[in-house]
């Protein structure tokens, strides 16, 4: 059998990706290391491994960003040399990030098109033309996109069916798919693995990148296993279990955030009341909520994304105008800055640790003092203490496993997870009284997940209130002592974490149904 693409019969019995000896090294570290893997066309062909792995560096050189400096790329049974994504493009490769790359004020249309604008006679753009482009891949592939919609009107899982078309719209056939569940709730995750199947019965191949054990093996037709930047195991998703593909992973079983032990306090840690926030164009995107966070508590807050969970975190941490009243135990902060709520004892770990958590071109020690430049160890008197600082980013390197050559190494040499652990460790540092935990183990493989979900345990037994916002509901159901849903801003329902399920919880989210 073969399939025609392109004027060229490709056999299906030649892979569509095959990586023979892939070896990239960096400046104290070897990324990979005599990589094999072999992807079958027509097939989603899963890849595992914890952080630090070397998945990233490997997509990275399968998508033109990195080179590697040994070994041989195949795409189709031909030899290639990406110089870069463009090249990768042309070859018929499509990359959707974990970390969606679309302009909200745009409409699809103009998302899709961007980069690749369609002329009419060399010199006017053609949209008609793009317009039934893009309905005939969303009709042929089953995407339900609209064209003429404004992105910022999309939901979280429309939005991933956009960056997916964005990709088959410049002729992808090879599509690797970088976490794309993160951030979904259970009914958007099923959508998506129809569109998946949807693709592949079309003869399109799938590199499906997770840490969600459970999802690769419902969806992948095959996985490989990365850890330490070699392959150590290509397997059958039929012939094993989520505990034997961890175990494969990490060499340890699966973690469960589940808490027993109740250690909530009657001492009201923070009391919000009547908090509303309005967007610039004066919509109410945070409505009325009301909550007491005790110490020793972990409040969850579940919520399809853009229903104000961010607007919320940034209210109370003084990022974002707000009407209504915040209390950290006594004191009424509503008015103070950022600064001030930080120094009264606020922690921060935010959702996207780019944007809002790191210095990518700075130094760990220096992403250390990030949010603790008026407090010791980083400063003495009026200076900073750069000995101080980095005495203490040493120390949270060790305590938080971070793994990285040094602390003189700037954080975008880290992986997500081993980022994610360090700011973990820097928020945990400033023996904080109230610490908002965004999406804390977004992005991190089993291993790191397990050790946050651990520093959290802790801290919530020495007395810590947290306000834990996160799209995975098994770790919103295991870790939270109590647990509410918020929907286009407001809170509208209380659930009791012991006794609802995951898909209870993602039908309130969406407000399709009632949660326990």
């Amino acid at each position: 059998m073969a399939i025609r693409m392109e004027g060229a019969v490709i056999s299906t019995s030649t892979p569509a990706v095959e990586l023979t000896g892939i070896t990239k090294r960096f400046p104290g570290v070897v990324a990979n290391r005599d990589i094999a893997m072999s992807v079958r066309q027509g097939h989603v062909h899963a890849i595992v491994g914890e952080n630090g792995a070397g998945k990233s560096t490997l997509m990275k050189i399968l998508y033109g960003m990195q080179r590697p400096d040994e070994g041989e790329i195949r795409i189709n049974g031909n030899g290639v040399h990406f110089r870069s994504p463009s090249d990768a493009i042309a070859a018929g490769i499509g990359m959707v990030h974990q970390h969606f790359m679309l302009a909200d004020n745009l409409t699809v249309l103009e998302n899709v098109v961007l980069g690749s604008e369609p002329r009419k006679g060399g010199i006017a753009l053609d949209f008609g033309s793009a317009r039934k482009k893009i309905k005939e891949i969303s009709d042929t592939y089953s995407l339900g996109v609209d064209p003429d919609v404004l992105v910022e009107d999309l939901g979280v899982g429309a939005r991933q069916r956009v960056e997916i078309l964005k990709v088959l719209y410049r002729g992808a056939r090879i599509l690797i798919l970088d976490e794309p569940t993160a951030v979904l709730v259970p009914q958007e995750v099923d959508e998506l693995f129809g569109n998946l199947r949807e693709l592949v019965r079309e003869g399109l191949t799938i590199i499906f990148i997770s840490h969600k054990l459970d999802e690769v093996l419902s969806v992948a037709d095959a996985i490989t296993v990365i850890r330490r930047g070699t392959t150590v195991a290509s397997v059958n998703p039929r012939d094993v279990t989520a505990r034997q593909l961890a175990e494969l992973m990490v060499g340890s079983e699966l973690p469960s955030p589940e808490t027993r032990e109740s250690t909530v306090t009657d001492v009201v840690a923070l009391s919000v009341r009547n908090l509303s926030v309005h967007s610039p164009g004066e919509r109410c995107v945070v409505d009325g909520v009301s909550f007491d966070i005790r110490k020793g508590e972990v409040l969850g807050i579940a919520g399809v994304e853009g229903n104000g969970q961010a607007e919320l975190v940034e209210a109370i941490m003084g990022m974002r105008p707000a009407d209504g009243e915040i209390r950290l135990g006594q004191e009424d902060i509503s008015t103070w800055s950022t600064l001030r709520r930080r120094e009264a004892g606020i922690g921060y770990i935010p959702e996207d640790r780019h944007r809002h958590g790191l210095l990518l071109e700075a130094p760990l020690w220096e992403n250390r003092i990030l949010g603790h430049q008026t407090r010791r160890p980083n400063v003495k008197g009026p200076w900073i203490d750069r000995a101080g600082a980095r005495r203490d980013t040493q120390r949270i390197v060790e305590q938080y496993d971070v793994r990285t050559p040094g602390i003189e190494v700037d954080a975008a040499a880290l992986s997500g997870g081993n980022q994610q652990k360090l700011i973990v460790g820097r928020e945990m540092s400033g023996d904080p009284v109230f610490l908002i935990a965004s999406h804390p183990t977004r992005g991190v493989d089993v291993g790191a997940q397990a050790a946050i979900w651990d520093h959290l345990r802790a801290a919530r037994a020495a007395g810590l209130a947290v306000l834990l916002i996160s799209a995975d509901l098994d770790e919103l159901i295991g870790l939270s002592d109590t647990l509410k849903v918020i929907l286009r801003g407001r809170i509208v329902a209380d659930v009791d974490p012991q006794n609802v399920t995951p898909e209870q919880l993602g039908s309130a989210m969406t407000g399709a149904g009632e949660a326990a």
